[in-house]
């Protein structure tokens, strides 16, 4: 993942997965949504116990399509509709190497401050 100037650009999208093999390209998303739907995660896959329970959502981007994203950050429960943007953070680590995996995921939009300059 890749952010430049309030854009993301994850790596490889495969945009007909049953059309055509290997058919990559790279796609830009924007930073901010909307939730569109969620679950509570009790039963973790393998290599994410250490994070259970989480929270999992289909996230609508402004600039159109839906990405699925764990949530953080949240101070209270999230609720369809919620406004959030697209943070970096640990979603894993590597047990044989002890290397740190780095992603997206999702907080609640954070009031922006404003500075009065004279």
């Amino acid at each position: 993942m890749q952010s430049s100037f309030g854009k993301s650009r994850l790596a490889l999208v495969d945009k007909q997965p049953r059309k055509s093999a290997g058919a990559f390209s790279h796609s830009a998303l924007g930073v901010r949504g909307t939730i569109y739907s969620f679950t509570r995660v009790q039963e973790p896959p393998s290599g994410f116990e250490d994070q259970s329970p989480y929270i999992l959502a289909l996230v609508e981007l402004d600039e159109g399509g839906i990405i699925t994203a764990q949530l953080t950050d949240m101070d209270a429960a999230p609720e369809i509709g919620d406004r959030v943007e697209m943070v970096t953070r640990k979603l894993t680590t590597d047990g044989s190497r002890g290397m740190i995996v780095y992603g997206y995921k999702f907080r609640p939009v954070m009031r922006q401050l404003t500075t009065q300059r004279n």
